[in-house]
């Protein structure tokens, strides 16, 4: 028996507001969460994937560990400064 409830969210319209929440283990597979908010939220050990980030903004995180892999960066900055600047003077380096 499994000791934490699934709750099942299927072919649904609805917004959810969830606070002081423990959804660890939740999947969210084919779901829109355009300008959806996210504060004081744990997403370690979390997985993004086939997702579209394009205009998403993080800040104040802690993103030690955390890797950007396969993906599309065209505008993409950090700090102000454009990622493509950036990995184009990582490889002028000497490494």
């Amino acid at each position: 028996m499994d000791p934490v409830p699934t709750l099942n969210l299927t072919n649904i319209k609805h917004r959810i507001e969830a606070t002081n929440a423990d959804l660890t283990g939740s999947t969210f597979t084919d779901v829109r969460l355009s300008g959806a908010k996210f504060h004081d939220v744990n997403l370690a050990e979390g997985v993004i994937s086939n997702a579209n980030l394009s205009g998403l903004r993080i800040s104040n995180a802690n993103l030690a560990g955390a890797s950007i892999v396969d993906s599309a960066t065209n505008g993409m900055t950090i700090n102000g400064i454009a990622v493509s600047d950036l990995l184009a003077a990582y490889r002028l380096a000497d490494h």
